[in-house]
């Protein structure tokens, strides 16, 4: 949803869009503000550490970064910005995403990071806690949330 962004979902590749529709389209339905961005960790540090540098200037109050395999991407961020990163690690390497998700369990100490865990479950859960840290600034998600998180009972 265009508009005033206020979470950013960033994803490591083009291939993980895919994987993640059913969390894009909760985004959608919604109308939850966020930004798309697909700016790997390993091949595009430059263009990621501008976009960290940049988040504060766009008001963006939460990041969920996806990747999977080595997964520097959630760390990356967390790394340079001081706003709540969420971490979902992604179905597919040797260890069908635990690799991952180990990986970003692991950050080292004074980089905080959450994660939600490994797929597509994940990233929905990943978008409610979103939803979750944006109420404590604005109650108007308050029935968003609600709503969002009573489609999954």
């Amino acid at each position: 949803m265009k508009g005033e962004e206020k979470i950013a979902v960033i994803l490591g590749s083009k291939s993980d869009v895919s994987k993640l529709q059913s969390g894009l389209d909760l985004l959608e339905e919604f109308k939850l503000p966020y930004e798309l961005k697909i700016i790997s960790a390993h091949r595009n540090p430059e263009e990621l550490r501008q976009f960290c540098k940049s988040v504060k200037d766009r008001k963006i109050q939460v990041v969920i970064a996806c990747a999977g395999m080595a997964a520097a991407l959630p760390g990356f961020i967390a790394s340079y910005v001081s706003i709540p990163v969420i971490g979902v690690a992604l179905d597919g390497g040797i260890l069908g995403g635990l690799d991952a998700l180990f990986s970003m369990v692991s950050s080292p100490k004074g980089i905080g990071l959450a994660s939600t865990g490994v797929g597509k479950s994940a990233f929905i859960n990943a978008i409610i806690l979103s939803v979750e840290i944006l109420t404590l600034k604005d109650e108007s998600y308050a029935l968003k949330l609600d709503k969002l998180k009573n489609k999954f009972k």
